[in-house]
């Protein structure tokens, strides 16, 4: 048996006559950028979410990035980030001109550990932006307490976590504004790049608006220094398309994601990921941790057993910046997950029959079938 890591192609042919029919809809239409399409799946995205405004933009990077510029984040200015995780968030943050500032994550959740904020704040600064890391929610409402006493403002990065909730509520509508991905791999995934900025502020889903469209409110006249980041309408007839299907196949995650816990508990060596009260997760990924990782890893690879690392180089030591002189040390805990982190296959077309397979392979590898 074959396991993919991931495979797109059962979703696609699951959806085939409805993908094929936005297309044509599309093509039919001569609408391609900001049209009827888009305009009908912001509604209809923010309304899945419980958030009153979606815009709708290129990616998921530039949907952050829109959104600090937005607040008018920029030199001089600090924005928290995780310091483990997708570069992406660290970018849309220097890429404005702000200064990063990493946090450490919770080493149960892996996602930043709010509990760290306090000591991290600074006059400087405007933003925490928090990763829903994995797909499970980041702790919003530990980090709203020490942000909104202090006027600083909480972006998410929901990248991961299409349909995750906090204490019943959705990612995305949990603190001022959520970057959205919609890159193929997402719970939520277009047939290319894709993303939205989720917000329950009018002033902010406006600007931003303007923003991703060259700053531009009128054709020809700039009022801001904005952005080319449009949500093309093919792309966004496709996710209306997906989006319909989002809740049944996050609840196959779910399914699959608690017969792995069930069939890998017990192993010694092995962490499988940990899930607080009131966390919904929608396991975009599932992440195991283990010293032994690359040889697990290898040992899968031999069964036919696909698996990746998600990530293998913290944002501190990578090119981008090596400028900051973070050295190897600094930040410790993004540096062992880097090292001991393996996501195996999980995805809605995965079957029970694959993910016993698996289970029964790492159980193998420890020495514990």
């Amino acid at each position: 048996m074959r396991i993919p890591i991931l495979d797109l192609k059962p979703a696609t042919a699951e959806l085939r006559a409805d993908l094929d029919a936005a297309c044509r809809r599309v093509l039919d239409s001569g609408h391609f950028l900001l049209g009827p399409e888009l305009e009908a799946f912001e509604r209809e995205y923010a309304a899945s979410t419980g958030a009153a405004h979606c815009v709708g933009v290129a990616n998921g990077l530039e949907a952050m990035q829109l959104v600090l510029l937005a607040w008018g984040v920029g030199p001089g200015d600090e924005v928290i980030v995780p310091s483990n995780g997708y570069i992406a968030t660290w970018l849309a943050a220097s890429q404005v001109g702000a200064t990063i500032v990493p946090c450490e994550p919770d080493p149960r959740t892996y996602n930043l550990d709010p509990s760290r904020l306090a000591a991290l704040v600074s006059p400087r600064t405007k933003v925490i932006l928090p990763i829903h890391l994995y797909g499970q929610a980041a702790d919003i409402e530990a980090i709203n307490l020490v942000a909104r006493p202090r006027g600083i403002k909480v972006l998410e990065d929901g990248a991961q976590s299409h349909g995750a909730r906090q204490g019943g509520r959705q990612c995305g509508n949990l603190g001022d504004a959520a970057g959205i991905s919609f890159y193929p791999s997402k719970n939520l995934g277009a047939l290319a790049d894709g993303g939205a900025v989720l917000t329950n502020d009018a002033g902010l889903a406006d600007r931003s608006r303007h923003l991703r469209n060259y700053g531009s409110k009128v054709r020809y006249q700039n009022e801001y220094a904005g952005l080319n980041s449009r949500l093309s309408e093919l792309q966004a007839a496709f996710l209306r398309v997906k989006l319909v299907h989002l809740a049944a196949w996050n609840a196959r995650r779910v399914a699959l994601a608690r017969r792995y816990r069930e069939a890998l508990a017990g192993i010694d060596g092995l962490t499988l990921p940990w899930v607080p009260a009131w966390a919904e997760p929608v396991w975009h990924l599932f992440v195991v941790r283990t010293a032994r990782r690359d040889a697990l890893r290898d040992f899968l690879t031999n069964r036919g057993i696909g698996s990746q690392v998600h990530y293998p180089i913290p944002p501190h030591l990578s090119g981008a910046y090596r400028h900051l002189g973070w050295k190897a040390g600094r930040f410790p805990l993004a540096e062992a997950l880097a090292q001991e982190v393996l996501s195996l296959p999980i995805g809605p077309h995965h079957t029970a029959a694959e993910i016993d397979e698996v289970a029964h392979a790492v159980r193998d590898f420890f020495g514990q079938a």
